[in-house]
């Protein structure tokens, strides 16, 4: 069958159209077979850049309208986060059409950004979803350590990322060690051996499996290796990959499109200086060349310090309002704002690199910005390379290693819409032979001589084609060695065994565990070539809430329930950072900061402790960099140390606002409302500002003479399916309410009958431990108990620590259940286990403080703390790691629907009715 045969009854074609506003190209078509007709989902799939690889999104969901045997979400990972953005502007175009194809409850997540995670992906397994994410917000979510996640809800993302998931992740060479981390999820979960540098498995049949595994696609423009055609691999048609020699003038068939791109006009110049430092000189003067032209010119360095320099030349000579950088440096609301023309305040420079939205475009889609006119300048280190939907007229870079330059093309004339498109390469006579990356950057200078001449410049040098079909037909023709000698050398890849992803999987232990390292080794392999980094944030709870009162709220504690979100954070390297703090701590040596390592433990200490301003060089300034490699340091708001998004030793603290931007987590539908919000109890907007909202902390400012009974309140606005009712709901109701859900949510998902009887008898019994007077007095506030018993209390109930834990006290209730005695020995396990496990403990264990019950004494309490570990380790063997996840989050799901939308309130007056059985 050909890739535009169809099956009976579907119109691949007219489908993709609804969903995009524009026909497929015949790679897309060929993609929609395959995972149709063959029920095949390719293991690559290799697309040049420019060609719509982002269309997997729709080929997916369009498969999955038509039954295809695709997973039910989609996972889409790139090493980027300007890239998801832009992703996941893309798959909230689709959501918008998909009622067109017989799919109307769509939901988009993102795990990044001011926009971060509205949970619409987590709150029903059962429904469609598009996740877009960096690779280390999903890598660390699928090793059970979410970054920015509480220990509570990192089953849950492991659970849902890891199972039922199409994981497509792009730009896979850039990634190596990631793409083997999942390659060996993969194995792992089939049950699979793998030798220990993870190059093949074999599926063992006896061995263990997890419930739903994932399949995985890497997608690439450029790949480390030739994998050749065949099973298991995607790409271009024939047809594509062979355009004639004359083009037609217009497009009038898809394919047209796919050979205007293939053959863009890029003029390819190579200019030789006298050595490193000449470089940046040198593409300032030529990027002036330009500056008459009136177009867009792209500007790539590998280092920062020459964007400096270029920016400074270049601002001389046409004015600050022309020039804009993309640095990997900026801290994330920063970049977000600038590269967004849907916002007010956006780049107007950047805005000009990209595509301007139809003239029937939504509103949501309609931009706030004028772009620049005239010739402007766009600055970037590696930032801008990877995947970022821009388009320049014209660039002039640095060399590079060949995967790097692939991508940077890649940004340039990207449509084929010019023809007298230049690039101007700049490189060294001699490069440094120190440099890591020589090897793979002179490789690269011989392969690009290789490239055919397309014309000479006025001094008789050549001009290279390096149209895509062109640098496409050069790398065809390559040897692996030749390949692998012009790309950046692979990291390190750590192997990751089986004791590690049981290790990584036990989340309730929140300490350091020997034997459980942090994972984003894991997840990028180790560069020895590249400087080690820090992260920056601010935070007002860094001042505000020391002494007794950190030793009531404990810092790690605080960032569990206000996790510290990508749109906070800058990073650069950690000598850099240090040498930022040090000139801050000379002006504020005492003042508090917070080190937070990646297992999520905070270190309290005076900044002149975290970086000594008399450590300037030796042994002692490189203890320090050692101590904030890999870390976060969060300051306080008051310091200062911000300038236009990045971090500035000297810049004093904002006139009007503060650096402390946490609360600036927007809902992606609205952007108006924020997701979470810390506001003090006398604030006289205090109900508008948490409308809508659920309690999570009460911190008493007291301490202060002037403060005496005023609380600082962490609010957050659970999303789609995780709020907290505002008024208290009747145990009884919500247990009912909790069984309705899940039944809804399983009676999509065809789990058996088996799993379905177990997991809707521990939907029933989950809350049995709530009965508690204990619970409901202090954790409550129920001063109606035991008349009335309740389930939830409200946003105004009084929010006592909960010592005891319910769910434990469920435990023990559920044995006595006539049902529940029923079920076979191994359902029991689970029932058990879910019950425990549903807010984020017995993983393995109980702690020592939780594990009582107020009814009952050590020899009943003291044999559940005994099996809970050996269940735990028993259940991940039989449904694997993710797999036993996945079921136990299932009841997280019902029960955040059911707390957010319940069927009935308590009545405020009188006593409302309660089985007895509740009152017992």
């Amino acid at each position: 069958m050909s890739p535009r045969e169809e099956e009976p009854g579907v119109d691949f074609a007219l489908d993709f159209a609804a969903l995009t506003g524009h026909t497929p190209f015949p790679w897309q078509a060929a993609l929609f077979h395959d995972f149709l007709s063959r029920g095949i989902v390719p293991r690559s799939c290799t697309i040049p850049t420019g060609l719509g690889k982002t269309a997997v999104l729709a080929v997916w969901l369009i498969a999955l309208a038509r039954r295809a045997t695709v997973p039910r979400r989609l996972v889409y990972i790139v090493n980027r986060r300007t890239v998801v953005d832009q992703t996941t502007r893309e798959a909230e175009k689709l959501k918008g059409n998909a009622g067109r194809i017989g799919i109307s409850d769509l939901a988009i997540s993102t795990l990044r950004g001011q926009y971060a995670d509205n949970r619409e992906w987590s709150a029903d397994p059962s429904r469609p979803a598009i996740i877009c994410g960096t690779v280390d917000m999903i890598g660390s979510r699928l090793l059970f350590s979410g970054y920015g996640v509480g220990f509570k809800a990192r089953p849950l993302h492991a659970g849902f990322l890891g199972q039922d998931v199409l994981l497509v992740h792009d730009e896979a060479h850039l990634e190596p060690a990631f793409q083997r981390l999942i390659d060996r999820i993969v194995c792992e979960q089939s049950g699979g051996r793998c030798d220990v540098n993870h190059h093949h498995c074999t599926i063992a049949v006896s061995g263990p499996t997890d419930f739903r595994p994932l399949r995985v696609m890497q997608l690439t423009a450029t790949e480390r290796a030739s994998n050749g055609e065949g099973q298991g691999t995607s790409g271009l048609t024939r047809d594509e990959k062979n355009p004639p020699e004359t083009l037609p003038d217009q497009p009038t068939e898809p394919i047209h499109h796919v050979w205007r791109r293939l053959k863009a006009v890029k003029g390819l110049e190579l200019h030789e200086v006298a050595d490193d430092k000449a470089v940046a000189d040198s593409i300032a003067r030529l990027a002036l060349k330009h500056k008459d032209s009136g177009g867009a010119v792209l500007v790539f360095v590998r280092r920062l310090k020459d964007v400096d320099t270029i920016c400074t030349k270049l601002k001389k000579a046409v004015g600050n309002d022309q020039i804009e950088r993309l640095t990997g440096t900026m801290r994330g609301l920063e970049r977000d704002h600038m590269a967004d023309p849907r916002r007010d305040g956006a780049s107007r420079v950047f805005a000009r690199f990209l595509r301007a939205p139809s003239a029937d475009a939504p509103e949501s889609e309609r931009w706030r910005v004028e772009p620049m006119p005239g010739t402007v300048y766009l600055v970037c280190t590696s930032a801008g390379e990877v995947g970022v939907d821009i388009s320049a007229d014209h660039m002039i870079c640095d060399l590079s290693p060949l995967e790097s330059m692939a991508q940077r093309l890649g940004r340039l004339n990207r449509y084929g819409d010019r023809g007298d498109t230049r690039v101007a390469v700049v490189y060294p006579e001699k490069l440094d032979e120190k440099d890591p990356l020589t090897l793979a950057r002179r490789a690269t200078l011989n392969l690009l001589r290789k490239l055919p001449e397309m014309g000479r410049t006025e001094d008789d040098k050549p001009i290279y084609d390096a149209s895509p079909k062109s640098l496409g037909d050069l790398m065809a023709g390559l040897s692996d060695k030749e390949r692998m000698d012009a790309f950046s050398p692979e990291p390190t890849i750590l192997p990751a065994t089986d004791i590690l992803f049981d290790a990584w999987a036990l989340t309730s232990i929140r300490a350091r565990l020997p034997g459980r390292p942090h994972v984003e080794p894991y997840l990028h392999g180790l560069r020895d070539w590249e400087p080690p980094e820090t992260h920056v944030a601010w935070r007002e709870e860094v001042e505000r809430i020391t002494g007794d009162l950190l030793t009531r709220h404990p810092s790690q504690d605080l960032l569990d329930d206000y996790p510290l979100k990508p749109h906070e954070l800058l990073r650069d390297c950690s000598d850099r950072v240090l040498e930022h703090l040090q000139t801050l701590a000379r002006e504020h040596p005492d003042a508090p900061a917070w080190l937070v390592d990646d297992d999520g433990r905070v270190m309290v200490h005076a900044l002149s402790q975290i970086a000594d301003p008399g450590l300037t060089k030796g042994k002692g300034k490189n203890s320090l960099i050692e101590r904030i490699a890999g870390c976060t340091v969060a300051l306080p708001p008051s310091m200062g140390g911000l300038s236009e998004g990045v971090l500035d030793g000297q810049a004093q603290p904002p006139e009007n606002g503060t650096l402390d931007v946490a609360d600036e987590l927007r809902d992606p539908a609205d952007p108006s409302r924020p997701l979470r919000v810390r506001v003090r109890s006398d604030d006289p907007e205090y109900d508008q500002k948490t409308s809508g909202m659920r309690p999570i902390r009460s911190i008493e400012l007291g301490d202060e003479s002037d403060e005496t009974g005023v609380t600082w309140d962490w609010f957050v606005r659970a999303p789609e399916g995780t709020r907290t009712a505002p008024r208290p709901v009747l145990w009884c109701t919500h247990v009912d309410d909790v069984e309705s859900r899940l039944r809804d949510i399983v009676g999509r998902l065809d789990l058996g009958e088996d799993l379905t009887n177990a997991l809707t008898i521990a939907a029933r019994l989950h809350d049995h431990g709530k009965r508690r007077e204990q619970f409901q007095a202090g954790a409550l506030g129920n001063r109606r108990y035991p008349e009335v018993v309740w389930a939830k209390g409200g946003r105004r109930a009084a929010r006592l620590p909960e010592v005891y834990r319910h769910e434990f006290g469920s435990l023990i209730d559920a044995e006595d259940d006539a049902e529940f005695k029923n079920l076979s020995p191994d359902l029991r396990d689970l029932v058990l286990h879910i019950i425990a496990a549903h807010h984020g403990r017995a993983r393995p264990h109980f702690t020592p403080e939780e594990a009582l019950d107020p009814d009952h004494g050590e020899a009943v309490t003291l044999p559940r703390v005994w099996e809970t570990p050996r269940r735990f380790a028993w259940l991940q063997r039989r449904y694997g790691r993710w797999g036993l996840a996945y079921l136990e989050s299932i009841l997280r799901a019902a029960d955040w629907a059911a707390s957010a939308e319940p069927s009935a309130f308590v009545e405020q007056h009188g006593p409302s009715r309660v089985p007895a059985e509740a009152a017992s």
